[in-house]
């Protein structure tokens, strides 16, 4: 059974997340800034709440979280506790209203902090304002029920064993509570799924198998081994990535995601598990949709039916061409997903 995941924002639908910028906090006073920074919040969590509604109408089964749904929450000179806001009782409040609908409708949430969230860094001021932003999104979790916080290694500063010992002296640091939540994902420039998952099982920390990455950095390991792997890492539903590249398999820079996903991406290996798999594309619910259509699933957490072969890693030269003939031949295909959309937002 696979649930698909829909990462952070909308292109179509009519649902938007606010944030703002030190900057213009600044200009204000601390009263002001913190009755801001209130309203923000309070919006983006009944934000929250119509993409949840909107996953579960579309049968879409997960949905990441935006780093920023309390926007600059752990901000050295603008940042608050949310008891300290105007609404703070009414924004938990309303988080945890998310929380309800999602455990009443079995979806799922996960969050992935920004890029600046290096726990192996050298810079002990960085593992600091790390394990801070790590927290709050731990905070946040407990409140709507999600079950990941997605993290990088980190760099490999030159010495990738080193840069790992650093690391779990990092994750030893937060709190039990956020560090349950904590996964750690392969990356495409440093870090493969060889070189963490001898970590994850020390530290028993599930990994997050993203098989786009893999390809673009692999490491000896096949598609089917490191799946294998990363799945007897995790003490509850496995959460994968995929994403296809902008330019295809042959083009340049294939770390580049696509705005949808070629079906042939989808691993063989994946189609009878019982898995959330996050979609890293940016045409976002459309993207899904179609991989859905592509794979002959129905509606919500189903099933795969005859999924397509798997390029693997040797598989790769006609990719481009296939890409360019899957975005043609689905223009009347996209019409057709618009117009179910457009019945799911009048049916909210």
């Amino acid at each position: 059974m696979i649930r698909f995941g829909l990462c952070c924002i909308f292109i179509e639908q009519p649902i938007k997340f606010r944030t703002t910028t030190a900057t213009h906090l600044l200009k204000k006073s601390r009263p002001e800034q913190l009755a801001k920074l209130s309203e923000l919040c309070l919006e983006n969590a009944r934000s929250l709440l119509a993409a949840f509604e909107f996953c579960a109408a579309a049968g879409i089964g997960c949905f990441r979280i935006n780093s920023q749904i309390l926007p600059l929450k752990t901000h050295p000179t603008v940042g608050y506790a949310v008891g300290d806001l105007p609404a703070g009782q009414q924004i938990v409040d309303a988080f945890k209203q998310c929380g309800n609908f999602l455990k009443k409708n079995n979806l799922r949430a996960s969050l992935h902090p920004d890029q600046f969230v290096v726990l192996n860094s050298p810079r002990a001021e960085v593992v600091a304002s790390s394990i801070a932003e790590i927290e709050y999104q731990a905070e946040v979790a407990g409140w709507v029920g999600a079950d990941v916080i997605n993290i990088h290694a980190g760099g490999g500063y030159g010495d990738k064993p080193a840069a790992l010992e650093r690391f779990k002296e990092g994750f030893k640091s937060l709190s039990a509570s956020a560090g349950k939540l904590v996964t750690l994902e392969n990356d495409d420039k440093t870090f493969t799924p060889a070189d963490l998952l001898p970590l994850c099982e020390e530290m028993r920390i599930p990994l997050v198998y993203d098989v786009h990455h893999h390809r673009v950095l692999p490491d000896g390991m096949s598609i089917g081994q490191a799946t294998a792997a990363a799945l007897k890492t995790w003490n509850r539903e496995p959460l994968f990535h995929l994403s296809s590249p902008l330019n295809g398999w042959g083009g340049p820079q294939p770390q580049q995601h696509h705005d949808y996903i070629d079906p042939a991406d989808f691993p063989a290996e994946w189609r009878h598990l019982q898995i959330t798999v996050e979609v890293e594309a940016k045409a976002k619910e459309l993207s899904i949709m179609r991989l859905m259509a592509d794979l002959g699933l129905k509606k919500g957490s189903v099933t795969l039916k005859n999924a397509k072969h798997d390029p693997g890693e040797g598989d790769v030269k006609n990719h481009h061409q296939r890409q360019k003939k899957h975005d043609t031949d689905h223009v009347e295909r996209d019409a057709k997903i618009h117009q179910k959309n457009q019945k799911v937002a009048k049916h909210k």
